[in-house]
């Protein structure tokens, strides 16, 4: 146990005796606080809970922003650390509270909407499977949300990027830079389908062989197209919400942090090079992003 983690037992125990809180949100509270220590352990390991102070805190909800994680969740981490504090203030670890002046996100105000997974069922089972391209409208929706792909990398994606048989995609992100995504569950069985059973039926035009999402005219969707039968499927399920394909990525982080999933392997499976440092953490084993999304994502 490191010297930090010393405190979330007593502080487990504080919040059983002292708050009137249901299970639930106790239980958030100590995630959205073992969150906290992962980011010290991982971006200041020399620092003590004793010595944090509002720079390091704030950088901790930049963090979490940068990521795509919900207004709302990020507004109950505030919470949660806050109560943290005053706890370690009573217990006298700490003089002065550095979370005190610690705000999060002004709910609602540029900060993009997210679907619940129940929400996303919806939307995928409004898709008309009768219509030639149903079957390729729900793949694509599976995938975003699968895998929390950018639209560029969606409409990119070539047949040989994915190995099926290990469960990754070899995504090409921005600047060109390569990562594999895990990809299971029933983004995986969705995709196989698609290619198996309905690729071939369309008459693709020379030199787009290995692209997966292709138009009627056998070409590749553009970002266009996908925003378009996005809307389109958003509408037909009756969402009001304002949706867009990065909502399906805003969500897939989501869903995966408040599961229980730690933001390193949220952050590398995203693509992300943290604002902080682009060297401070060697990139996480395949077979734990792979166990990551088996275990957390709503859709697996």
């Amino acid at each position: 146990m490191s010297h930090n983690e010393q405190y979330i037992k007593p502080f487990e125990i504080f919040l059983r005796l002292e708050r009137s809180l249901s299970d639930n949100s106790n239980e958030a509270y100590l995630r959205d606080v073992r969150r906290l220590l992962e980011f010290i352990e991982l971006y200041y390991p020399e620092v003590k809970l004793e010595e944090t102070n509002i720079d390091l805190l704030r950088q901790f909800i930049v963090t979490l922003n940068e990521i795509g994680l919900a207004a709302r969740s990020q507004a109950r981490i505030v919470s949660g650390i806050k109560t943290f504090y005053r706890f370690l203030m009573l217990e006298k670890v700490i003089e002065t509270n550095p979370a005190q002046l610690l705000e999060g996100p002004k709910i609602g105000r540029h900060l993009p909407e997210i679907l619940s997974p129940e929400e996303i069922k919806l939307i995928i089972d409004s898709i008309d499977l009768s219509n030639p391209l149903g079957y390729r409208n729900k793949t694509i929706i599976e995938v975003l949300y699968g895998c929390g792909l950018r639209v560029s990398e969606l409409t990119g994606l070539l047949k040989s990027q994915i190995y099926f048989s290990e469960g990754y995609l070899r995504i090409i992100g921005k600047g060109r830079k390569e990562r594999l995504v895990p990809i299971g569950g029933l983004a995986l069985k969705t995709l196989k389908t698609y290619i198996q059973d309905y690729h071939h039926h369309i008459d693709i035009q020379k030199g787009y062989e290995d692209f997966i999402f292709l138009n009627r005219l056998g070409k590749p969707l553009t970002r266009v197209m996908i925003f378009h039968l996005v809307k389109k499927s958003v509408e037909n399920a009756q969402i009001k919400k304002n949706v867009s394909p990065h909502t399906f990525r805003h969500s897939f982080a989501t869903h995966l942090v408040e599961g229980g999933a730690d933001l390193r392997a949220v952050q590398e499976m995203l693509g992300h090079e943290s604002i902080l440092t682009t060297e401070i953490y060697a990139h996480l084993n395949t077979g734990y992003l792979s166990e990551t999304i088996h275990r957390f994502h709503p859709r697996s």
